[in-house]
């Protein structure tokens, strides 16, 4: 089996030499703007079969083989990196360090770390107490993680209340539908309205995007939100009218002794608050840069980070350890996270350099016909629901610069696309956060919720049953309308 996997692994590396050992070297002395922009408009398309590869790993590898997926994804994703990293080094030396520097300095890392500590912060918050898992129970707790979701991250709504929702539905027997609307709405669609929200909103803030442009998806999200939410409730209560008729005996809320509603870990709740300020302080205060090589890292982007991570160790000294316990907190679901994106982001390098380089790069064909808010809307959208939202945020934000204002250094370039172009921006990141919403795969805590789910003995639908019995039937006429309503010429 190790003979099989370095096998594999030398494949991928071979095929990647051959697709990218042939290509010239882009001017190293250029200026970065230039230097990528030339760079993008050499590669060649298949110098992203890495980035194609590993999506289609994680959406294949749990259906064909989960025991091996569970065991080996670190592995694989390693493979995957590899396959990109070496021949991209071999071919382009300097230029290569820089971009892969670029992107984990100042993309990569921030995410994970904004991850890590909304995700552990929310673990040390236990919501106990007799709850019956009604329709109208069911609603209220979806409708206040969409809520809270843009404010705490879809992460840490998810992880805050999908043991609520699923202790309060214990005894039902039909609850997999509760737990696939808690995830279009809680994990995906409710995070629309600040960076903190999703990670391809928190990307966009990275690169230049106002903290407070995102609530101009507003509408959209309480369009979205009012339909799902409708849907949820008349769905909910007619499996629980057939669940009540069917039953002989009470349920388990009706026959244990009730206790009250309670919420433990509150000192967790003021660090929370903590991590929104310290990511709007990094988009208002503007001290300066360090330059590390080719990385020119904001001072108060560092200073965010130390903050966020310090907030997440205080949780973890303040928070008892049986609470995590009892909130049947584990590490697995943030490692499998910041394993996989790991891999995602290094592989994804020479797709953002192509779009970079607009009409000029190997996918200028696709750019010339994206042309209208829909398209950019349906376009980010569906691959956001296969290829994981936020790096697919991150390559259609940079098509729209590339398209509208190819050349131009980034920060100038995406201040006129919301003074000029704002509608495109709008298409873009409603398309990357609600699609997210269309697969298991399309945000990280998709992945989270449905492990919680199925540890708790839910079963969830598979990768396919998910997209065809749930996300196309249900949400796929709710994105036709959204289309319509704001993007329609």
């Amino acid at each position: 089996m190790r003979c099989l996997r370095l096998c594999g692994v030398i494949v991928l590396l071979a095929a990647a030499c051959l697709a990218l050992a042939p290509l010239s070297h882009a001017s190293e002395s250029a200026p970065e703007g230039q230097a990528e922009h030339h760079l993008g408009a050499q590669l060649p398309l298949w110098s992203t079969i890495p980035f194609a590869g590993i999506l289609l790993s994680i959406a294949l590898f749990p259906l064909a083989a989960p025991r091996f997926w569970h065991h080996h994804y670190p592995k694989i994703t390693t493979a995957w990196a590899l396959a990109m990293a070496v021949p991209f080094l071999f071919s382009y030396g300097q230029l290569a360090w820089g971009e892969i520097a670029h992107i984990y300095a100042l993309d990569y890392i921030p995410f994970i770390i904004l991850l890590w500590g909304l995700f552990t912060i929310s673990g040390g918050i236990l919501i106990s107490g007799t709850l019956r898992g009604t329709p109208a129970l069911n609603s209220a707790i979806i409708l206040i993680g969409t809520a809270l979701a843009s404010w705490i991250g879809t992460t840490g709504a998810s992880m805050l209340l999908i043991r609520p929702l699923l202790r309060a539905n214990a005894w039902r027997k039909n609850k997999s539908h509760i737990v696939i609307f808690f995830i279009f709405l809680v994990s995906n669609i409710g995070g629309s309205l600040t960076p903190l929200g999703d990670p391809p909103l928190f990307l966009g803030f990275l690169h230049s995007v106002p903290f407070f442009w995102t609530l101009n998806l507003l509408p959209h999200l309480m369009l979205v939100s009012v339909i799902l939410l409708t849907v949820f409730y008349a769905w909910d209560t007619l499996a629980y009218r057939r669940e009540m008729a069917a039953s002989t005996r009470a349920t388990p809320a009706e026959t244990t002794e009730r206790t009250p509603l309670r919420i433990e870990g509150l000192v967790n709740a003021p660090l929370l608050l903590g991590i929104m300020a310290a990511v709007l302080m990094s988009g208002i205060w503007h001290p300066g840069e360090i330059h590390l090589g080719p990385v020119h890292l904001g001072i108060q982007n560092l200073v965010r980070d130390v903050l966020i991570v310090a907030m997440g160790l205080l949780s973890l000294k303040l928070t008892p350890k049986d609470l995590h316990q009892r909130n049947e907190f584990t590490w697995e679901p943030i490692r499998e996270v910041a394993i996989l994106f790991a891999g995602i982001f290094m592989t994804i390098i020479p797709a953002l350099a192509i779009l970079k380089a607009g009409t000029d790069g190997s996918l200028g064909f696709l750019i010339r016909r994206v042309q209208e808010p829909s398209h950019y809307f349906w376009i980010t959208g569906s691959l956001s629901a296969f290829l994981d939202n936020a790096p697919t945020y991150l390559t259609f934000f940079n098509t729209a610069l590339g398209n509208f204002f190819g050349g131009l250094p980034e920060k100038e370039a995406v201040a006129l696309l919301i003074e000029q172009q704002n509608i495109y921006l709008i298409a873009i990141a409603s398309g990357a956060v609600f699609f997210g919403a269309s697969t298991y795969i399309g945000n990280a805590p998709n992945f989270m919720v449905k492990a919680i789910a199925e540890e708790n003995g839910v079963p969830m639908p598979s990768f396919f049953g998910y997209l065809l019995r749930y996300s196309l039937p249900i949400l796929g006429p709710v994105f036709v309308l959204v289309s319509w309503v704001f993007f329609s010429a």
